[in-house]
């Protein structure tokens, strides 16, 4: 059967891309300054609002940089790129657009600095999953 031929290259980038998400995910809550899990296991929306965004915001560029490589080493080069790039819009976006965003997601529940900072996640992964295949 030809059409399994590419089934190891298959496994190998899936695996790279799941390691990656995992790491950037992971790096992204390490520099969250509250803990998103326990937020949401406790019921709080906006940080399953927030970090679902994250995560896609990742997974886009990461999957692009995937598509587009000439190799797993190319692929995850410029995914921790994509990953750094990212998390420098993450900054930025809690810094200057929402800077009271902390308190409103965890004392007062408040969801809409969490659907923008989301949304900006998204936006900017998608932006630069696309930058990935000049």
């Amino acid at each position: 059967m030809t059409s399994l031929a590419t089934l190891p290259a298959f496994l190998g980038h899936f695996a790279l891309g799941i390691l990656l998400l995992v790491g950037a995910v992971t790096v992204h809550m390490r520099l969250t300054p509250h803990d998103e899990l326990a937020l949401i296991r406790g019921g709080n929306a906006g940080a399953a609002i927030t970090l679902g965004g994250v995560v896609i915001g990742y997974a886009l560029p990461i999957g692009s940089a995937i598509s587009h490589s000439f190799g797993v080493l190319d692929a995850a080069l410029w995914s921790v790129i994509a990953v750094v790039a990212q998390q420098g819009a993450s900054l930025v976006c809690t810094r200057v657009l929402l800077p009271d965003w902390r308190a409103a997601l965890e004392q007062r529940g408040e969801l809409a600095g969490s659907v923008l900072k989301g949304a900006v996640a998204v936006a900017v992964g998608l932006l630069n999953a696309a930058c990935l295949t000049t």
